[in-house]
């Protein structure tokens, strides 16, 4: 894995995380405290920089993701994961409330061993605990190649609040997620 720096130049990781549509992923995670950016995009598909319009035909086996940067001092990985499985439901395949198909799928792409044991670790001990109806069916894989979605997905929620699906889907992700991780909350 490359090192990546932020603008004063300390070290940044990188964790990559699909559940559902990348908006609700992308508005949650600029609010975590220690995150200095977070990307849409796409990945886990074999066909080289896919479009927004092919991957939501669910032709091309990308799943919509987020690549966010964090700070490991400020946030850990497993920080990342418990907001993860809040936010979105683990234990549909293919499917994030209205938005069906494989591109919405919940994923976990690993940038190292250490991030692919604290993940089935994360997996095991919600498991363990029963906190869902169902099994949990995220898949936790080494992370392919990202593609950065276009410029008009990117920042997208805060851009367009009163868009419907922004409304009615994102608002109460990211109201839920401040109600339960105030402690991870930006200043």
């Amino acid at each position: 894995m490359s090192e990546i720096l932020n603008k004063n130049g300390e070290r940044l990781e990188r964790a990559s995380l699909g559940g559902g549509c990348f908006w609700c992923l992308e508005a949650v995670y600029q609010q975590v405290r220690g995150v200095d950016h977070v990307v849409s995009g796409y990945a886990g598909g074999p066909n080289p920089n896919p479009t927004y319009e092919a991957v939501c035909s669910g032709m091309t086996g990308h799943a919509e993701i987020v690549d966010i940067y964090f700070d490991p001092k400020q946030v850990s990985f497993r920080d990342l994961l418990e907001v993860f499985f809040v936010i979105h439901d683990p234990t549909t395949l293919n499917y994030q409330g209205n938005d069906h198909g494989t591109q919405y799928r919940s994923v976990i792409f690993t940038h190292s061993e250490e991030q692919n044991r604290i993940a089935r670790e994360v997996v095991a001990q919600l498991e363990d605990a029963a906190i869902y109806s169902g099994p949990i069916v995220t898949q936790i894989l080494p992370a392919p190649t990202f593609y950065p979605a276009e410029d008009y997905h990117q920042d997208y929620f805060n851009q367009h609040p009163g868009q419907g699906y922004c409304m009615a889907v994102v608002a109460p992700k990211l109201a839920k997620f401040r109600a339960k991780f105030k402690v991870l909350l930006t200043d």
